[in-house]
């Protein structure tokens, strides 16, 4: 489970299967241990390399979850180790193996239903779309999606195309601006608006945000 952002997009990597069961349906890229003695996180960035020619191996790559009830593959009892990451700045992929497509996709593609997924999983990705979401509550994960020196309206749009919620920029403003070590003024430096220029930040040397930023629907 690859997510990241694309523009003001959120985004997730999907591949087209080739082979039954559900050839030609959209799914998240992987696939069975080749032998007894791989280790499944080593099979997963197999998978990966081999059905959309991304190499995982340089990403933050943690464990989601284990998926196994009994009917989530025709083909025989399967249970399922899904590892996710989170990273901007990824390569177009390439499809290979038996996928027959490989494609960044929207995350409300998938959620509107528009794009159904094979097997269980959409519960996957929903579950993966959760983490994210509450990374950014409690992380500082959204400024590995800005540039090195940022507004605070940038790190706004990472939010809201993570979230899907729009938000009031002075109520943001002042969440942010009250998470120590979250983002640090880069000097003196101002971006050229049309308006009144917009003040630059550069990302701090805080992980975990004290107190965290919660998404709107959770505020108390």
């Amino acid at each position: 489970m690859i997510l990241t952002l694309r523009g003001s997009s959120f985004q997730v990597l999907l591949i087209e299967r080739g082979n039954e069961p559900f050839k030609g349906s959209r799914a998240l890229p992987g696939g069975f241990l080749k032998r007894v003695d791989e280790d499944i996180y080593d099979a997963a960035l197999r998978e990966l390399r081999e059905e959309t020619d991304l190499d995982g191996a340089g990403l933050h790559i943690e464990q989601l979850g284990f998926y196994g009830k009994p009917d989530r593959d025709p083909r025989d009892r399967v249970v399922s180790v899904v590892y996710l990451a989170i990273a901007p700045g990824l390569p177009e992929p390439v499809a290979g193996t038996d996928a027959t497509g490989a494609a960044w996709t929207s995350i409300d593609e998938v959620t509107s239903g528009r794009i159904p997924l094979a097997f269980d999983h959409r519960q996957i990705l929903d579950d993966a779309v959760e983490r994210a979401r509450t990374k950014l509550e409690h992380t500082a994960l959204a400024t590995a999606f800005c540039a090195p020196a940022f507004t605070i309206a940038d790190l706004q749009r990472v939010y809201e195309a993570v979230w899907g919620v729009e938000l009031d920029p002075r109520n943001f403003y002042r969440k942010v601006q009250g998470v120590p070590g979250f983002i640090v003024a880069a000097g003196t430096e101002r971006r050229a608006t049309k308006g009144r220029p917009a003040r630059l930040f550069h990302a701090g040397q805080a992980t975990v945000l004290h107190p965290p930023i919660r998404r709107p629907e959770t505020n108390e």
